[in-house]
C-alpha cells in the first residue's frame, strides 16, 4: 500500500504518531484533506499519546459541542476552551518531557503554540506539524487541499486507515528507540512522534527510516 515518493492523503492530526510520521516519510508528499469528514471516528484529528511517570496518557484537545458529534469537514471543526486543555497538555509535556534530551530546544516554540489563540482545529494542528517538521528536518512536503479524482489516481488513500482505534496493517514496523520512561513502563509503540522526537532529536529520522523496512 505504501509506495517511496507516492504522495499520501491523510486527515489533519495532532501530533500525530510515529507510525504516522513513517508513512509520511516514505511518501515524501502528504496531502491533508481540509474536507475529511465525521471526526470523531478519527480520533487521532484531536487525540494524541504520550507517556509521562504514570504511563502513557491521552490528550484530547476540546471542541465545540456544536461539531464534536457531527459530521462536518474538519476545515470546519472549532477549538473549545473548556477545560483549560491547553494548561493541562502543556503540564502533561512537561511532566512528561522536562528533562528529556530535546525538551528546552523546542520548549518555547512548542509552548507557544500549545498555549495559541487558534479557533480552528486545522490551524492548530497544521502548526504543530509543520514545527515538527521543520525541527526534525524531515524531508516532507506537505499540501492542504481538496480531494479530487486526479489526486485520488495518483496518491494513496489512507484516511481512516492509520492511527485510528483500530491497529492498521500497514508496513511498518513497530522499532524500538530510547524512550525517557522506558526503564519503568518499557516500550511503549504507537506514540505521538513528539516522543520520539524529545527522546532522540533529529536523530529520529533513522528511527522513522528502519521502520519502512
Amino acid at each position: 500500500m505504501l509506495e517511496k515518493n507516492k504522495p499520501i492523503i491523510m486527515g489533519s492530526m495532532a501530533a500525530g504518531s510515529v507510525r504516522c510520521y513513517a508513512a509520511m516519510l516514505q511518501a515524501g508528499k502528504v496531502i491533508v484533506d481540509p474536507d475529511e469528514r465525521r471526526l470523531p471516528l478519527r480520533h487521532s484529528h484531536h487525540r494524541y499519546l504520550v507517556e509521562g511517570p504514570n504511563g502513557v496518557q491521552r490528550l484530547t484537545i476540546a471542541l465545540e459541542g456544536r461539531t464534536n458529534a457531527m459530521p462536518v469537514a474538519m476545515k470546519d471543526v472549532r477549538i473549545s476552551e473548556h477545560g483549560n486543555w491547553r494548561h493541562l497538555h502543556w503540564g502533561a509535556l512537561y511532566s512528561a518531557y522536562g528533562k528529556s534530551p530535546y525538551f528546552d530546544y523546542i520548549a518555547d516554540d512548542l509552548q507557544a503554540i500549545i498555549a495559541g489563540n487558534q479557533t480552528s482545529l486545522l490551524e492548530f494542528n497544521t502548526q504543530l506539524q509543520n514545527l515538527i517538521i521543520d525541527f526534525l528536518d524531515l524531508p516532507i512536503e506537505i499540501e492542504t487541499h481538496s480531494i479530487d479524482a486526479d489526486t485520488l489516481a495518483t496518491a494513496t488513500d489512507l484516511r481512516g486507515k492509520i492511527a485510528g482505534k483500530k491497529p492498521d496493517t500497514l508496513p511498518i514496523a513497530d522499532v524500538p528507540y530510547y524512550q525517557v520512561w522506558a526503564t519503568r513502563h518499557g516500550f511503549q509503540p504507537g506514540l505521538s512522534i513528539l516522543d520520539l522526537l524529545m527522546s532522540t532529536g533529529r536523530e529520529s529520522i533513522y528511527t522513522l527510516i528502519k521502520m519502512l523496512k
